[in-house]
């Protein structure tokens, strides 16, 4: 798989296990990734792979949230990272 590097700007890219390291690819790629990126990871884990790796991230943006919502049609609230998002309150805004 030949994704987009800059989505891994913090990482080797060089190192990076598709298979042990699939939860932290998908999440980056869905969060900063291209079409074409997105194209290949699901050609790659498939959408059940996917479906069972995004519902157990801890921390999607609420855009990426949105979109797996969308597309893996289940409620934002069966995501692990709603949840999170749910018990660590923002700071109140004035």
């Amino acid at each position: 798989m030949e994704l987009s590097r800059t989505i891994f700007w913090d990482t080797d890219y060089g190192s990076i296990d598709w298979e042990k390291n699939a939860r932290y690819v998908i999440a980056r790629v869905i969060m900063f990734g291209t079409i074409e990126d997105w194209r290949q990871v699901q050609s790659y884990y498939g959408m059940n792979r996917i479906k069972e790796e995004m519902v157990q991230a801890r921390d999607l943006d609420p855009k990426s949230l949105s979109f797996l919502s969308c597309i893996l049609k289940i409620p934002s609230k069966n995501f692990r990272c709603y949840t999170q998002i749910q018990s660590n309150p923002g700071h109140w805004v004035y």
